[in-house]
């Protein structure tokens, strides 16, 4: 009587002496990672980046009837460990900033022609709060050691984006953020980004930096409801003219502001302004990012 070992060893010799192609054994998450990360530019130089900083234009697909060309704005990305993040978008008649400083984080909107005025001032909530944490962390720790943050990761399998295969991670930073990625299974390039409200976030063409490499442009649609109550799409286009590594922010960057002595009072509200959203990463990464 066979063992069922030796059943199996048979079954596998057979199989290669008849040229029959036996299934390639699953990647595991961290297999994955590691590809990912060695596409981005190694280990150790990922492991080195303190701080990300993306500078370039914002284009919104917000064209309507009453204006048809879509808003332009200048963009001013910085990410810098552990958790600090500051935005600054800047259109023809206003400045939107919007900043996180480790467990708080606020939303300011000013006059391009007279900067002592605010428009309005907002004290962002905790759950945004908490995705401004994740969308920081996506940003600077290229995908690995999210355990450290509380969150971990998930391996779905084989995917597909648009016709070319691919295999599909969750990271879950807690209830309710996940980052659904999905990654070339032989380069470990990131090919596209999917969140849990249903947006995705596309990168195309690259900017070497230091050995690192970024996307040069992010786009990211947003699924949501229009004025009327019905579903609509919004696309969002960054394209970076320069990004750096390893800048030193003063902690002022991402501080609560206060009002200059004289200026005008502010508006205080629980809630994002008109909101200005980037992806989850800004870039994802490249080493991006969100």
């Amino acid at each position: 009587m066979m063992h069922t070992t030796t059943v199996k060893r048979i079954l596998l010799l057979s199989g290669v002496a008849l040229g029959i192609a036996l299934p390639a054994p699953a990647q595991t998450a961290d297999e994955i990672i590691a590809k990912a990360r060695a596409y981005l530019g190694g280990d150790a130089a990922l492991s080195a980046v303190t701080s990300v900083h993306f500078s370039g234009v914002l284009v919104p697909d917000n064209a309507t009837p009453a204006a048809p060309k879509p808003v332009n704005a200048t963009v001013d990305i910085i990410f810098q460990k552990p958790y600090q993040q500051r935005i600054v978008a800047t259109g023809a008649d206003l400045v939107e900033t919007t900043a996180l400083d480790g467990y708080s984080a606020w939303q300011r909107t000013q006059d391009v022609r007279d900067l002592d005025h605010w428009k309005q001032l907002t004290v962002l909530n905790p759950d945004q709060i908490k995705r401004l944490r994740a969308n920081t962390w996506e940003n600077l720790f290229f995908f690995k050691d999210i355990e450290q943050r509380g969150g971990h990761v998930e391996a779905l399998g084989s995917a597909a984006v648009d016709g070319h295969p691919a295999v599909m991670l969750a990271f879950l930073h807690e209830a309710g953020i996940v980052f659904y990625r999905y990654f070339n299974p032989e380069t470990g390039k990131l090919l596209m980004t999917e969140t849990e409200q249903g947006g995705s976030i596309r990168e195309e063409g690259e900017i070497m930096v230091n050995g690192l490499r970024f996307p040069q442009k992010v786009i990211q649609t947003v699924k949501g409801v229009d004025a009327k109550g019905q579903r609509a799409e919004r696309k969002l286009v960054m394209t970076f003219d320069k990004i750096t590594v390893n800048e030193t922010f003063p902690a002022s960057y991402f501080e609560m502001p206060l009002p200059r002595p004289g200026a005008p009072k502010t508006a205080s509200v629980s809630s994002p302004a008109s909101g200005v959203t980037l992806p989850n990463p800004p870039p994802t990464p490249g080493p991006a990012a969100k």
